[in-house]
């Protein structure tokens, strides 16, 4: 049995159940879901504990393990299912965040019409390009005959859409470079991800929290409650993991796996010790993608004046004027190939060029 059930459990039932405020609004839809693949009631328990380990290899362990022949026959025909939703899907051309609304959809509500002639191309033909959840919860439930609610499908999707990494955008997704960190940043800035001492971009679990405290009671158990109200469920960096997650990050599997594509586990004064080119503040050159740094603390320089960083455990990734921190120092990131201005071409685009008085004003807005 491939991973992808596995890797769609995990991020349509399992990531939810850390945040409190969406458990009772979820709660029904993931007994769907358990309904569906008809896992017996000891694992629903398993699932449904706090101190549950939450990961791949574990979940499709235990969806595995309890099943009759049957059973996971059933599995691999929804499995089967899913990947035809994401091929069609792609095929009309929506992206893979699309696919996964489609996904999401099925296994929560539309099961029981899994089996009509045509139901994926049915389905598919209530996408349309830059539509509401609203106006897709409609289409979905004139065609189905359903009373969806979009408030509850909105709530779902919130939250796989706060973990989902996207690389649309990216330059070249499979190197690692200064033009693709920024839009890495950016995404990061977007979705409102938090801050945990020790973290480098994956989604908060309640164990992954445990751990933590348990590990640096002082930078972690003292904001213990803040942490757990504020940003289970969500992706978590410190300062110097935010720029840690862009170089373990694989585009194709979009997870973030420790140590891997050469970068080494450095903190943020590490960075900057083992940076070759640097600079103090004031000799920045307008590289968007370069570090900005400070004792005991790293940024993401983005260009026009302006930086992204993981700030704080109760302030999380913020967006500040470049003179903003005290930042001391610049350097160019160990791992990172660096396309100056004359070498960009038309991927400068990407890169939002700004006066002075814009950033300010954008950022006092904010």
């Amino acid at each position: 049995m491939g991973a992808s059930i596995a890797a769609a459990l995990k991020k349509i039932v399992v990531a939810l159940l850390t945040d409190k405020k969406a458990r009772k609004v979820v709660l029904g839809l993931i007994l769907g879901v358990m309904v569906i693949i008809v896992l017996p009631f000891a694992a629903i328990i398993a699932i449904f504990s706090s101190g549950f380990n939450f990961d791949n290899g574990r979940l499709q362990a235990i969806v595995v393990e309890n099943l009759s022949a049957q059973e996971q026959e059933l599995l691999q025909g929804i499995e089967d299912l899913m990947n035809e939703i994401e091929a069609a899907m792609l095929e009309a051309g929506f992206d893979i965040q699309r696919a996964k609304e489609a996904q999401v959809l099925y296994v929560l509500a539309l099961s029981s019409f899994s089996e009509e002639d045509g139901f994926v191309q049915k389905l598919v033909s209530c996408f349309a390009v830059g539509q509401t959840d609203e106006q897709l919860i409609s289409a979905v439930n004139a065609a189905f005959g359903t009373e969806i609610s979009a408030t509850e499908f909105t709530n779902v999707m919130n939250m796989i859409r706060a973990a989902f990494i996207p690389t649309d955008g990216y330059m070249a997704p499979d190197t690692k470079n200064n033009i693709d960190l920024v839009m890495w940043a950016k995404h990061a800035l977007a979705k409102g991800w938090g801050y945990v001492w020790g973290t480098y971009g994956q989604v908060l679990t309640k164990s992954e929290l445990d751990a933590k405290i348990e590990q640096d009671p002082e930078h972690v158990g003292a904001y213990a409650e803040f942490i757990e109200s504020h940003w289970l469920g969500m992706r978590t960096a410190d300062c110097s993991g935010f720029i840690k997650g862009y170089g373990w990050f694989d585009p194709e599997t979009h997870e973030i796996v420790y140590g891997t594509n050469g970068m080494v586990d450095l903190n943020s004064d590490g960075f900057y010790e083992t940076a070759t080119e640097k600079g103090s503040i004031e000799t920045i050159p307008e590289i968007p993608g370069l570090a900005v740094y400070k004792e005991g603390h790293i940024g993401i320089y983005i260009g026009g004046g302006q930086v992204i960083h993981a700030s704080s455990t109760t302030t999380g990734v913020v967006h500040a004027l470049l003179e903003e921190s005290g930042w001391t120092h610049w350097l160019k990131i160990p791992y990172i190939t660096y396309y100056e201005d004359n070498t960009i071409s038309s991927e400068g685009a990407l890169l939002e060029k700004t006066s002075r008085d814009e950033v300010k004003l954008w950022h006092a807005e904010r």
